[in-house]
């Protein structure tokens, strides 16, 4: 079982920078792939950055794209999302998720992953 606390989230202007942070619970959190995902208000969720179990592996959504960056800190528990660069499209609500299964092929997809945080909302203005 693990368990997922996400922070970081705020109120930033456009062109400005957030960073996530998602603190997970379990002593074998290193064997989770780690995702990050968000949902705008009457959207679905969608995938932004994922990285495997050893961090030497990572994605991202064509949206996000050299402005965020996934990295993770096994000895912390924890993962992170650096969002330069921000826009107003970036506004949502940004969760990170686990999953023991994950492999580099379904890294994007929302239902392969089994375990989620609360979300931490991240709004951009103009």
């Amino acid at each position: 079982q693990v368990q997922l606390v996400e922070s970081g989230g705020g109120l930033v202007q456009a062109g400005g920078s957030l960073r996530l942070s998602c603190a997970a619970s379990g002593r074998t959190w290193s064997s989770y792939a780690m995702g990050w995902f968000r949902q705008a208000p009457g959207k679905e969720r969608e995938f932004v950055a994922a990285i495997n179990r050893s961090g030497g592996n990572t994605k991202y959504a064509d949206s996000v794209k050299g402005r965020f960056t996934i990295s993770r800190d096994n000895g912390k528990n924890t993962v992170y999302l650096q969002m330069n660069s921000l826009k107003p499209e970036d506004t949502a609500v940004y969760y990170c998720a686990a999953d023991k299964r994950i492999t580099i092929a379904t890294m994007t997809r929302t239902a392969e992953y089994d375990y989620w945080g609360q979300g931490t909302q991240v709004t951009v203005s103009s």
